[in-house]
């Protein structure tokens, strides 16, 4: 327009030299596009009066970008004057062009809600993720892989302790002893020591995780009808190991002492137990379910914690900010592709959980479909709301695992709820991955169904809606 001129301000923070040049007068227009701000000016308004140095400001040519943010506004009545001349065309018959709706209906589409701005924004985020391959490739392959190394690397039962002898007394019963501990698969005889030094300095070394020391009197005691000792040393550094090979130990020395006590008569107590769900105690069926919830959420917060951040860094943040999409309809519209994208994979997981591993699930399903979509469109929206405060990617991706570590340790995936110090099971409940874990745990292996885990949906579609309106509510403040 006449009188005015296009200048180029580059800046370490654009956002704040946007916000003042919206304040300043004589400024028409200011729009960011990347790290540099874009501003339509007085011809009369120094470099000094924009409060910028006159080195970062450079003399910029009109974009398409600048016409669509003009037209718009000129269409919505709410330009600058000195924008609206220059949009007249050569036949000067500007109603022939650019229509003027009633005001009525411009406030209609600015404020109402619209299904078609929150299925272009859904398009739109799908042809990103079509055309962006190598986040399409990270999040289907990555969580596969994922559950093949985790699957089958991880074992909750503890089997074959790396163990170290010091028999002293070489005799049959002390051979007979060490038989029952080899032969219990907890216990692998990885050598014999003749020291007590040796004994220690094995351990130590971490070349065996349990020493074995029978000393010289053991069978004498014995055949005598005394305590005959055997001392078993076992490494701490790792309690779970410890546990077992502690009681594991005291299993086999209980047995051998009954059946010195009993000489051959049965015993005066039988117990009979009866593993229900897992019979054969398999870790996979117990670990695959949990694993199927965290690798779902881990998905589903990493790709949307970028999604807003994305906009910001490519500068299209600021074009969405000129179309009439509300808030609302662009986080509803973000989340769209990405809960088709998390689910088909959650299915995906499913299947090779039950194919590869041999997990069975003995309840239904579609039950647990039902309850796990609450729980994506939750994490989707947790996704979002860490990518408004986040400013870049790499911010985001700390907050995301900021969030995903202290689910998995605290949903019981890891460690049992009710072992926990009383605040942190309040805690737990707090985390929407212990009400999923759960249902999936109680779906696959327990066979529940509807009516046993209607709170867990009831809870998780609670959760979802805070999460959403708390992505929503965020954006909204970042556009004021």
């Amino acid at each position: 327009p006449a009188g005015t001129r296009r200048v180029q301000i580059v800046a370490a923070e654009p956002a704040q030299v946007l916000e003042r040049l919206r304040q300043q007068p004589g400024v028409h227009q200011a729009t960011l596009f990347g790290q540099a701000v874009f501003a339509l000016i007085d011809d009369n308004l120094t470099d000094a009066e924009l409060g910028v140095p006159s080195h970062d400001v450079v003399p910029a040519e009109p974009t398409l970008e600048d016409v669509f943010v003009t037209l718009s506004r000129a269409r919505n009545g709410d330009g600058p004057a000195a924008d609206r001349p220059s949009l007249q065309p050569a036949s000067k018959q500007p109603d022939a062009v650019l229509p003027s709706p009633p005001v009525r209906q411009a406030s209609r589409v600015r404020t109402g809600f619209s299904r078609q701005r929150v299925a272009s924004v859904a398009r739109k985020e799908f042809l990103h993720i079509i055309r962006d391959r190598s986040t399409l490739f990270f999040s289907l392959f990555i969580p596969i892989v994922e559950l093949f190394m985790l699957g089958y690397a991880v074992d909750m039962n503890i089997r074959h302790i790396p163990t170290v002898v010091f028999d002293q007394a070489g005799t049959q019963e002390s051979r007979t002893l060490l038989d029952h501990f080899t032969n219990s698969d907890d216990f692998d005889l990885v050598g014999k020591v003749y020291s007590d030094a040796a004994l220690n300095e094995a351990i130590v070394s971490g070349r065996a995780h349990v020493g074995l020391k029978i000393p010289e009197d053991f069978s004498r005691q014995l055949m005598a009808g005394q305590t005959a000792q055997l001392l078993v040393l076992v490494d701490g550094s790792e309690a779970s190991v410890a546990a077992e090979a502690v009681n594991v130990s005291n299993a086999i020395a209980l047995r051998e002492s009954l059946i010195h006590i009993l000489a051959g008569r049965s015993l005066p107590v039988e117990t009979r137990p009866e593993v229900m769900f897992n019979p054969d105690t398999r870790s996979a069926n117990f670990f695959i379910p949990g694993l199927l919830v965290v690798l779902c959420q881990v998905m589903a917060v990493m790709l949307t914690s970028n999604s807003i951040v994305r906009e910001r860094e490519q500068g299209t943040l600021e074009q969405l900010f000129m179309t009439p999409v509300r808030p609302r309809e662009l986080i509803l519209g973000k989340i769209v592709p990405y809960l088709f994208l998390t689910t088909a994979e959650f299915c995906v997981i499913a299947l090779l959980m039950c194919s590869a591993f041999q997990v069975p699930v003995h309840g239904v399903f579609l039950t647990l479909l039902g309850i796990a979509l609450p729980f994506i469109v939750g994490m989707l929206g947790l996704g979002l709301w860490i990518s408004t405060l986040a400013t870049t990617r790499d911010a985001s991706l700390q907050l995301s695992m900021g969030t995903v570590i202290p689910s998995i340790f605290l949903s019981g995936y890891v460690f049992p709820i009710e072992s926990m110090p009383r605040i942190f099971q309040w805690l737990a409940y707090l985390v929407p991955t212990t009400w999923m874990i759960d249902a999936s745990r109680g779906v696959i292996l327990r066979g529940a169904g509807w009516n046993e885990l209607k709170l867990n949906f009831v809870v998780l579609s609670g959760m979802s809606l805070l999460l959403v309106v708390l992505s929503m509510t965020r954006f909204r403040k970042r556009l004021a």
